[in-house]
C-alpha cells in the first residue's frame, strides 16, 4: 500500500519536537502504524500483543524499558498499561522532547492510564480514517474548512475548486475511508469488512465487556450502523434487538472507547425547552456502515433508503477531520426545535456560529435553508457566519443573502 500523507503529519511533528511524550489514539486500521513508521523510520518500535507479552513488557517493566532506549515508539499501548508508570519515571529522570510516541485503539485504557501516570507529561493526538483530500492525493492547505473559519464572508465571496475524484459519491461512501480499504479490489471488501468486524471483536471488545451473548452484540452492531446520523433516543435504544437500555448504553460505551462510534451534542445556546437536547450519533466509517447494513455495491447504496444518513454520516467525519490539524479549533455541535426545524453542524469558534446543512441533492435551493433561517432567528443576537449547503452541487453558488451551495468535494 503506497503511503499517503495525512493532514496531521506536520502537526504530528511538531508536536514531536516540543513534548517528551505523543499519544496518537485512533481506531483499529486508521493509519496509525503507517504514519509513524513513514514520519520516525529510524526509531525504535515494539509492538504489544493481547496475547504475548512481547519483551516481558508486562512482567517486567523496567527492564524492558531500559532494553529499549528512547526515542521510542510503543503501539498498542493498552496490551501492556505496566510500562506506563515506567515512561513516567524516565521523562521524569531526563524529561526532553521527543522521548516517546504511543499509540492506542481503545479509549479507556490508553486514556485513563496515561492520563492518570503521565499527567503534564504527554499530550493527545486523535487519528481518523482518510479525508477526501487524502484519499485523492490533492494538497489542501488551508482546508475549505479552515478558510471558512478564519474569515467566513471572505470566504463566501471568494473562488472555490473542486478536487478531482478517483471515485463517485456512492463509490467512496460504499468504500468508506479506512486507508487499507483504499486499495482493496471492490470484490474483496465484504471479505475485509468481515475480518474487520471479527478481529475488532475478538481483540478489543472482549478486553473490555463481559458478553455472553455475542451474536446479540454483533446485532447491537449492525443496529447502532443503521442509526447512525439520528438522535440517540437512550430511553429506546436496544429494544429493537432485546436488550435492555442499560446494556445498550454499556455497549454503545465500548463502542465509543474504541473509536467506532461519536456523539455531537446538542447546541442550547440557553435552557430553552423547545431546544432538543439529544445528542446526534455517528458510526466512525461509512464503509463499515454499508457493510454491516447488508449493502453490497456501490451501486445498490444508490437507491437505498440508507444513502443519505451515509452522506451525513461522511460529511460531519470529513469536517471532524479538517477540524483535528487547526490551532484554534472549533467546536461541534447539532441543532434542532421539537418543531422540526434542525441545522446538522453548528460550529463555534471565538463567540461565532457557523451553521452547515448537508443535502444529498444535485441542486440545493433556499428551501434547504430553512434550518439556517430557524437558527438565525432564535438567536438574533449571536453573530452567525454566512450559512453552507454541503451537497454534491456542481458549482459553488448562492441560495439565499446569507446562505451558500457548497460541493462537498471542495478544495
Amino acid at each position: 500500500m503506497n503511503y499517503k500523507k495525512r493532514i496531521l503529519a506536520d502537526k504530528l511533528c511538531r508536536l514531536v519536537e516540543h513534548f517528551s511524550v505523543v499519544v496518537v489514539c485512533g481506531a483499529r486500521q486508521v493509519g496509525k502504524s503507517t504514519l509513524l513508521s513513514h514520519l520516525f523510520s529510524d526509531w525504535d518500535t515494539v509492538v504489544f500483543d493481547p496475547v504475548v507479552d512481547i519483551g516481558n513488557a508486562r512482567a517486567d517493566p523496567e527492564l524492558f524499558l531500559s532494553n529499549h532506549p528512547v526515542p521510542l515508539i510503543l503501539d498498542e499501548i493498552q496490551y501492556s498499561p505496566e510500562v506506563v508508570s515506567c515512561i513516567k519515571r524516565s521523562v521524569d529522570r531526563n524529561k526532553r522532547p521527543g522521548m516517546y510516541i504511543l499509540t492506542g485503539s481503545q479509549q479507556w485504557s490508553v486514556i485513563k492510564s496515561i492520563s492518570e501516570s503521565l499527567a503534564g507529561r504527554a499530550v493527545f493526538l486523535d487519528l481518523e480514517g482518510f479525508s477526501l483530500s487524502e484519499i485523492n492525493e490533492v494538497a489542501a492547505s488551508p482546508s475549505w474548512l479552515e478558510r471558512y473559519l478564519d474569515d467566513p464572508h471572505k470566504f463566501v465571496t471568494g473562488n472555490h475548486s473542486k478536487m478531482a475524484m478517483n471515485r463517485t459519491l456512492y463509490e467512496q461512501l460504499w468504500t468508506g475511508w479506512l486507508p487499507e480499504m483504499d486499495s482493496i479490489a471492490e470484490d474483496l471488501a465484504s471479505d475485509y469488512f468481515a475480518a474487520y468486524i471479527r478481529t475488532y471483536i475478538e481483540r478489543d471488545v472482549r478486553q473490555l465487556l463481559d458478553v455472553i451473548d455475542w451474536q446479540q452484540f454483533g446485532r447491537f452492531v449492525q443496529l447502532m450502523a443503521a442509526l447512525s446520523a439520528q438522535e440517540i433516543n437512550f430511553s429506546q435504544l436496544g429494544r429493537d434487538i432485546g436488550i435492555t437500555p442499560q446494556t445498550a448504553k454499556r455497549w454503545l460505551t465500548v463502542l465509543k472507547a474504541t473509536f467506532q462510534w461519536y456523539e455531537i451534542p446538542a447546541y442550547h445556546g440557553n435552557s430553552i425547552k423547545k431546544i432538543s437536547s439529544k445528542p446526534k450519533g455517528y458510526f466512525a466509517d461509512s464503509g463499515l456502515a454499508c457493510h454491516l447494513g447488508m449493502i453490497s455495491s456501490a451501486t445498490v447504496l444508490g437507491g437505498h433508503p440508507f444513502t443519505g444518513a451515509m452522506f451525513e454520516t461522511a460529511i460531519v467525519a470529513e469536517i471532524r477531520k479538517l477540524i483535528l490539524p487547526l490551532s484554534r479549533k472549533a467546536e461541534i455541535y447539532h441543532w434542532r426545535l421539537h418543531s422540526g426545524s434542525e441545522v446538522d453542524i453548528l460550529l463555534e469558534r471565538d463567540n461565532i456560529l457557523y451553521p452547515i446543512e448537508i443535502k444529498l441533492k444535485s441542486r440545493p435551493s433556499r428551501k434547504d435553508t430553512s434550518g439556517i433561517s430557524a437558527l438565525r432567528d432564535n438567536y438574533s443576537n449571536r453573530n452567525i457566519a454566512p450559512g453552507l449547503v454541503i451537497s454534491p452541487t456542481e458549482t459553488f453558488e448562492q441560495l439565499t443573502d446569507t446562505d451558500y451551495a457548497l460541493p462537498w468535494n471542495t478544495l
